[in-house]
């Protein structure tokens, strides 16, 4: 009994503090440049909303509709496909430029991100425009919540069975410390 109350005593002081929460949640954006010159778009009827942007690859339209997220050319409305991993690390390396310090250059590209020198996983959802980062320190604190929340193994249940049983002795335990306390000494 005494190993749930340590972790969650223990991993409760860290959440209290937050160290190391600002760059671990830290929010990368894909980076942006003025537009140049006008861009017309005809907005569909299906389109719940659109923005137009520029980035290192060029102008891009993302739309949003009931189905999903498009991200489409401003010039013929035509879907933009990926970029291969050349443009991939040439537009998260532009986005990367906004903290070196923590994510320092991309050693490695794959199909939906790179892998950083820093050890950062960066992921890009294209449609979407948006870059989720993940270091080590994203991982730790992960970890901490998996352990101050009992979930200890990759089963579900099994962890929900733990979470309970040490719940139930913990307030066992509580009733019996209450009663001895109120309890009259003997001599």
């Amino acid at each position: 009994m005494l190993v749930p109350l340590l972790t969650w005593a223990l991993t409760g002081v860290f959440f209290l503090i937050k160290p190391g929460y600002a760059g671990a949640y830290e929010k990368l954006s894909v980076r942006t440049y003025p537009l140049e010159g006008s861009v017309q778009v005809d907005p569909q009827a299906n389109w719940r909303e659109f923005r137009v942007l520029k980035t290192i690859l060029g102008d891009h339209l993302l739309v949003s509709t009931q189905v999903g997220a498009l991200h489409l050319n401003p010039r013929d409305l035509t879907v933009r496909p990926k970029p291969g991993s050349d443009d991939l690390m040439r537009l998260l390396s532009d986005a990367l430029s906004a903290n070196v310090e923590r994510y320092g250059r991309i050693v490695e590209v794959h199909e939906a991100g790179a892998v950083t020198n820093t050890g950062v996983e960066l992921n890009l959802d294209w449609n979407t425009m948006t870059v989720h980062q993940r270091g080590k320190d994203t991982r730790i604190i992960s970890l901490l919540y998996k352990i101050h929340y009992l979930q200890w193994s990759s089963i579900g249940v099994l962890d929900t069975m733990l979470g309970v049983l040490s719940i139930a002795l913990l307030l066992v335990l509580t009733v019996f410390g209450a009663l001895m306390s109120f309890k009259p000494r003997e001599d």
